[in-house]
């Protein structure tokens, strides 16, 4: 497991049982994350190749849009790596602007 900053947010990675790779992020993700967030993204669908890459925004408080630009591309990245990216638990107000950002209904799911 390995955990880091993310601007005024944290990230938290992990590998479950499946060997899905989970990207867990905490707080406030602001554009000041936004590099680290996207390396972190691509390096996992590229070099990693997990068959499923979980992102969790249950403890996010706000994503700045270059983020959700960010999350909206990984799903489209994953999909030309054979690596399917889901988005978990965002708030109802995010999952609009993923939605209006391009990533399919399919890849917003919530696991209650």
């Amino acid at each position: 497991m390995t955990t880091g900053s993310a601007g005024a947010g944290n990230v938290e990675v992990r590998t479950a049982d499946d060997g899905s790779v989970i990207v867990l992020l905490r707080g406030v993700v602001g554009p000041e994350c936004a590099v680290e967030l996207r390396q972190l993204l691509v390096r996992t669908v590229r070099r990693v190749r997990p068959l499923r890459l979980v992102v969790d925004l249950t403890e996010v408080v706000t994503l700045d849009p270059i983020n959700v630009g960010t999350l909206a591309a990984a799903c489209f990245l994953g999909d030309d790596h054979q690596v399917a990216v889901f988005l978990t638990n965002p708030k109802p107000e995010l999952a609009v602007r993923l939605s209006l950002a391009g990533v399919p209904p399919q890849r917003l799911c919530r696991e209650d």
